[in-house]
């Protein structure tokens, strides 16, 4: 299936008008979500090479990793962002205590469509940098009409016209980060977004940096 910029609008629309955050499969190329559960996931298969190279922050040493599976257009990993993750990046990845790797987990094609963009937007800080940013305006463009504030945004971080639709027309791109999605749900068995794995051990929903503190500081004295 190939996806262009007037294709992906009209399907970004269509979605809105559907009633905003929608499943995908079949067609789509989205797997359904396996319905067994997992509580943890050895490390060795978490960090095994997938469709996509992960973007790292934090220490390669650090004595803890977290792995964060979102979707851009969830708001409660919009709400994890903006108020989870900058204290658990100031206290624990920022100090070197924390490996931190966000990977994708889109909900539905808009989601796809702002991965997309924090990926053509660069690598580490600046890939971190626009997924802050889309989560942060996540009201603005999460809407029935959404190509316009992308692209606001996209002017923000600095990609311009060109590579913005060279971007949402990347299906190599498009096809990877909907691999990532398929091996979490069918390996790791990710159901729901957010979810983090905490040295394997699986944690769901927007944590508060209370409720991962109770997960981090064992494990740093161990």
């Amino acid at each position: 299936m190939t996806i262009t910029r007037r294709k992906f609008l009209h399907s970004a629309s269509a979605l809105a008008l559907a009633g905003g955050i929608l499943a995908i499969a079949g067609k789509s190329g989205l797997a359904l979500i396996d319905e067994a559960r997992a509580d943890s996931v050895p490390m060795d298969q978490l960090m095994a090479p997938g469709a996509l190279p992960d973007q790292v922050l934090g220490s390669k040493d650090a004595p803890v990793t977290i792995i964060e599976y979102a979707s851009m257009t969830c708001p409660h990993c919009a709400n994890f962002s903006k108020v989870t993750y900058p204290e658990l990046k100031k206290r624990y990845i920022d100090t070197g205590k924390v490996r931190y790797i966000f990977r994708e987990f889109p909900l539905d094609r808009l989601a796809i469509a702002g991965s997309l963009l924090a990926r053509c937007a660069g690598d580490g800080d600046k890939f971190y940098a626009m997924i802050e940013l889309l989560f942060a305006q996540q009201a603005q463009w999460v809407v029935r009409a959404p190509i316009p504030h992308l692209i606001d945004l996209a002017k923000q971080a600095g990609i311009t016209q060109q590579t913005f639709d060279a971007c949402l027309a990347n299906q190599d791109m498009f096809d990877k980060i909907v691999k990532v999605r398929e091996q979490a749900a069918k390996d790791f068995k990710v159901e729901s977004t957010p979810t983090l794995f905490i040295n394997g051990e699986k944690v769901t929903g927007d944590v508060s940096i209370e409720e991962l503190e109770k997960k981090i500081q064992p494990l740093l004295k161990s």
